[in-house]
């Protein structure tokens, strides 16, 4: 029983911990390269990778989706440790409107320009901090989504992740929060239920076990009849 709730627990850390690196935002230094757009096919279950900015996309079978091409300094350690290497990262550019995640972006058009404006090359670099959510796996043609991008001078630039500092800050004083209240009202009502319907387990069980006394003694009574 115990490796079954250790298990459990562990899946559902697993399933949160993948829900909070899908959606918080994460941050990329990044060179444009191109842009683009291209007409995508929504019709099965990578539907979900998608946003769905607005009602009639929920049933649009295919839509004209608008893409950043880059290449993205890697790092190390959630992003805090730059490396010299480089490597590609193609970005998708749709709004989220009022839809989950909630960022609220409504500006598409308008990062899309701000992209084609820091297009450069290798020889005369311009380099950007891009934010998105959001993963990216070729196999099944998903995307992470660019929120917004702005021009850095350096590109080893140190980028502090103070958005999702706050949000675990106060993700931790709420779950202690939550903790201390489940227990006051443990303490005050569930324990107090608890230990009385423990006393009435414990009379019933006496009292079954008086009446059984008085049967087996009845019965006792009987037997010694039959044995006079």
């Amino acid at each position: 029983m115990r490796k079954v709730k250790i298990t459990f627990r562990v899946l559902v850390f697993l399933l949160i911990g993948g829900l909070l690196h899908y959606a918080l935002p994460q941050n990329d230094v990044v060179r444009v390269v191109n842009t683009y757009q291209e007409r995508q096919d929504l019709n099965d279950w990578t539907r979900i990778f998608w946003a769905r900015p607005d009602d009639q996309s929920a049933t649009l079978v295919n839509r004209d989706v608008q893409f950043i091409q880059t290449v993205k300094k890697r790092t190390m350690l959630f992003g805090f440790i730059q490396r010299d290497a480089t490597e590609v990262m193609v970005y998708r550019n749709e709004d989220t409107g009022w839809s989950w995640p909630f960022y609220f972006k409504f500006d598409t058009a308008n990062l899309q320009t701000e992209a084609d404006d820091l297009l450069s090359t290798a020889e005369e670099p311009k380099w950007a901090v891009m934010t998105h959510y959001g993963w990216r796996n070729e196999y099944f043609s998903a995307f992470p989504n660019a929120i917004a991008i702005r021009p850095v001078a350096d590109p080893n630039v140190t980028i502090i992740p103070w958005f999702n500092i706050f949000f675990f800050i106060v993700l931790m004083a709420a779950i202690l929060f939550i903790r201390a209240m489940w227990r006051q009202f443990r303490e005050r009502s569930v324990d107090p239920l608890l230990d009385a319907a423990g006393h009435q387990i414990d009379e019933v069980q006496a009292g079954v076990s008086e009446r059984k006394g008085r049967i087996s003694r009845w019965l006792g009574t009987w037997r010694a009849k039959d044995k006079g």
